[in-house]
C-alpha cells in the first residue's frame, strides 16, 4: 500500500513568478521518498538499513531558498537534453541552433534555466503524483512546443520515473533525474565504501569539457569496467582515476533492464536501476567542494555521493552514430527508470 500526501513547501520569489512550490509525500512500508513541483526535485528518499531503520540517502536542502540558489541539480529533473552538447550547438532541417552556455564551452543540462528551475502543474495519483508542463518553442534555444509528462510512482521497494514529451517541432530531447545518492544516508563523508556494478561492456571517453570524442570505447581491461561489483574507494586507487563523470552505453533495447546496482556493506542497503533508456551518466560528485550547507547542516564534500543518471548518450544531436535522441512530431517520447531498494 502506498499513500500519498501533499502539503506546502514554499513560495517563489516574484521575480520568478511567485507561485506555490508543494512537496509530495509518497509512503510504502518500506520506502518514503518526499518530490517537489519546482523541479520535480526528489527532496528526501528514506529506505531501510538491515536493522529495519530509516535513512534519506539523497542529497539537498530543508528549504525552498536552498533549492532557488545555484546548486548542482541536487534531485530535479534535467532537460530538454540531459548532460552536454558541445558548444551548445547543432544543426535541424538545415537550420543552426544555439544555446546557452552554461558549462564552460557547452550547454549542460537544458541551459540557463532547464526543467529543473521551473514550477511544474502536479497531479496526484493512487501511488504517486505526475507533473507537466509546456516547454515553449524557442525556449532555451530548442525548436518546437514540447509538452512534457513526469510521473513517480511508489510501488514496495520500487519508485518509477517515467518521462513522456510530444512537440509541434523536431527537437532533440533526453531526460533524466538528477539524485545524489550515498547509500550510508545523507552528510555521510564519502562512498568509497560503496560497491558498484554496471552492466556496460563499452563507455564514451570525453575530452577535456566532457563531450564524447566520438569513440565508443570498450571497457575491458579499463578502469571502466565495472561489470563485476568493484568497492569505489580502493577501485579509484588501484587505477589513478580522479572519479568518474561519463556514460556507460547499456544494451540498446526498448525493454526494461537491469543496468547498475550499488551495494552498501556496513548498512546493507542494495539500490539497483533498471531502465529503458540506451545510456547511463555515473558520477562520483568530483565537483562537490564542501561549500553548499544541505539537509541538517551536512556539508557535502567531493565524492560524498554518486549519481545514475540514465540518458541517451551525451552530444548525441552532433554525433550521427550514437542513438537518436530526435523527437518528430506525432511521435511519443517514453522511458522509465525504476530504482528499487532492498538490504542484504
Amino acid at each position: 500500500m502506498t499513500t500519498v500526501r501533499r502539503e506546502a513547501f514554499g513560495r517563489m520569489p516574484l521575480e520568478e513568478g511567485g507561485g506555490e512550490v508543494e512537496k509530495f509525500v509518497l509512503q510504502s512500508d518500506s520506502v518514503r521518498v518526499e518530490i517537489l513541483s519546482f523541479g520535480c526535485i526528489i527532496s528526501t528518499l528514506e529506505t531501510k538499513d538491515r536493522d529495519g531503520h530509516f535513512s534519506d540517502i539523497v542529497l539537498g536542502f530543508d528549504t525552498l531558498e536552498g533549492y532557488m540558489r545555484k546548486h548542482p541539480f541536487f534531485g530535479a529533473v534535467v532537460g530538454r537534453v540531459a548532460n552536454r552538447i558541445a558548444n551548445g550547438r547543432f544543426n535541424l532541417d538545415g537550420k543552426q541552433y544555439q544555446l546557452f552556455l552554461n558549462n564552460g564551452p557547452n550547454s549542460l543540462h537544458g541551459g540557463a534555466k532547464g526543467f529543473d528551475k521551473v514550477l511544474w502543474s502536479p497531479q496526484v495519483l493512487p501511488n504517486g503524483v505526475r507533473f507537466f508542463r509546456l516547454s515553449p518553442d524557442s525556449e532555451e534555444g530548442y525548436p518546437g512546443d514540447l509538452k512534457v509528462w513526469v510521473t513517480y510512482t511508489l510501488s514496495g521497494r520500487e519508485l518509477a520515473i517515467n518521462y513522456q514529451a510530444q512537440t509541434s517541432k523536431t527537437t532533440p530531447i533526453s531526460l533524466t533525474n538528477h539524485a545524489y545518492f550515498n547509500l550510508a544516508g545523507q552528510g555521510s563523508r564519502h562512498v568509497y565504501d560503496h560497491e558498484i556494478s554496471i552492466e556496460a561492456d563499452s563507455y564514451l571517453p570525453v575530452d577535456d569539457t566532457k563531450i564524447p570524442t566520438g569513440e565508443v570505447a570498450a571497457v575491458q581491461g579499463t578502469g571502466f569496467d565495472l561489470r563485476q561489483p568493484v568497492e569505489l574507494g580502493k577501485h579509484l586507487q588501484k587505477f589513478h582515476l580522479d572519479g568518474f563523470d561519463h556514460n556507460f552505453c547499456l544494451h540498446q533495447g526498448q525493454d526494461r533492464r537491469l543496468v547498475a546496482r550499488v551495494f552498501h556493506p556496513p548498512t546493507g542497503r542494495i539500490m539497483e536501476v533498471h531502465t529503458t533508456q540506451p545510456g547511463i551518466q555515473f558520477y562520483t560528485g568530483n565537483n562537490l567542494d564542501g561549500s553548499l550547507k544541505g539537509k541538517g547542516a551536512a556539508t557535502y564534500s567531493k565524492h560524498s555521493a554518486f549519481c545514475l543518471e540514465t540518458q541517451n548518450w551525451p552530444d548525441a544531436v552532433n554525433k550521427p552514430h550514437f542513438p537518436n535522441v530526435l523527437l518528430h512530431p506525432g511521435e511519443e517520447y517514453n522511458h522509465t527508470t525504476w530504482l528499487v531498494f532492498n538490504t542484504a
